[in-house]
């Protein structure tokens, strides 16, 4: 089921240095000069500080083993008109330029739903997109987030106490994983962000689906953290580009889990300081490996190989990527 969105389009010129100019012209002849009967996917992936991602990785090896001539390329607005281009900009680019799709991550994933003719039903009820199909002269958004973090924790948590969770972040990806321990059976879910504001409206929308008895903001971290069972870290605090924990260490007891959903790098400080203490933890691997799995599905029309994406994933070098359009090794967050 699609929702319509009204004026939601954007046709201007973007600003991106010439390098990824030439990068996304290599791909587009990389994609024509493909043998006739060869399905070609052009996609890329938009956000700030996206260096690390090991999304092209998986992407770009299962279209390989699927005999899809499949180009992923990072749209890093860091690196793109010094840092000051639009989020309309990337856009425009991406759909004059011929991508199939776009995958969207941090800090854009509800910046980008007035640029969007139609959302998923998920995406719509979510409030947050971190996937474009670009389709007909249309744009369609959809969140692979709350799958992906479901099937995470549903199949990596099993056993873990689940009456009580405090999710730290209330922005686009907090969104999703708010909603996928909803829809997971967590008995009661308290939402803390420093913006409360932001908090509260979330906390109001998850109401509204799941019932007021379930849903509560936590205006104090440090009170909140000694009272459940499990912590979930959805802000960019952890991430490469914005090193440090989100919350004092001193609040993970050893009878709380910790899951994480950055995953560049895997092992983030809480990650890390939540072992030490002896909490059981759940990374962003698995998480981003479900999304990824996904995302495909929606460019290809193809039920992807879960297991083959998640050893693409395991051998991704965190290192770098050489440029703002570039895709690390085997032009593979």
């Amino acid at each position: 089921m699609l929702a319509r969105i009204t004026g939601g389009t954007c046709r201007g010129k973007a600003v991106i240095r010439e390098d990824g100019l030439a990068s996304v012209a290599t791909s587009i002849k990389t994609r024509r000069d493909a043998a006739p009967d060869t399905q070609r996917i052009l996609v890329g992936l938009i956000g700030r500080g996206i260096q690390l991602s090991r999304t092209p990785a998986m992407h770009e090896a299962e279209g390989r083993a699927r005999g899809i001539a499949y180009i992923y390329r990072l749209l890093d607005a860091d690196g793109m008109g010094d840092g000051r281009v639009r989020l309309e900009e990337i856009v425009s680019f991406a759909s004059y330029f011929g991508f199939d799709g776009l995958n969207v991550t941090f800090p854009y994933k509800q910046d980008i739903i007035p640029l969007l003719d139609e959302l998923s039903e998920a995406a719509e009820a979510i409030g947050s997109v971190n996937t474009v199909v670009l389709r007909g002269g249309r744009r369609i958004g959809h969140n692979t987030d709350l799958h992906g973090f479901r099937e995470s924790f549903t199949h990596e948590m099993i056993g873990a106490r689940q009456d009580s969770v405090l999710l730290l972040g209330a922005g686009g990806a907090g969104a999703a994983i708010a909603y996928a321990l909803l829809e997971s059976g967590i008995g009661q879910l308290r939402l803390f962000d420093v913006a409360q504001g932001r908090a509260s409206a979330l906390s109001e929308r998850l109401a509204g689906r799941f019932g007021a008895d379930r849903v509560t903001v936590a205006p104090d971290v440090v009170a909140a953290a000694a009272r459940v069972d499990g912590i979930v870290n959805a802000t960019p605090v952890g991430m490469a580009k914005s090193p440090g924990i989100p919350l004092h260490p001193a609040l993970l007891r050893p009878d709380c889990w910790v899951a994480d959903i950055v995953y560049f790098p895997l092992e983030t400080e809480l990650l890390a300081e939540a072992r030490r203490r002896g909490c059981r933890t759940l990374s962003g691997e698995s998480m981003a490996v479900h999304q990824a799995a996904r995302a495909f599905q929606l460019f290809t029309g193809i039920a992807p190989d879960i297991d083959r994406m998640r050893t693409a994933f395991a051998a991704f070098d965190e290192s770098p990527a050489a440029g703002p359009e570039g895709s690390g090794p085997a032009t593979a967050d």
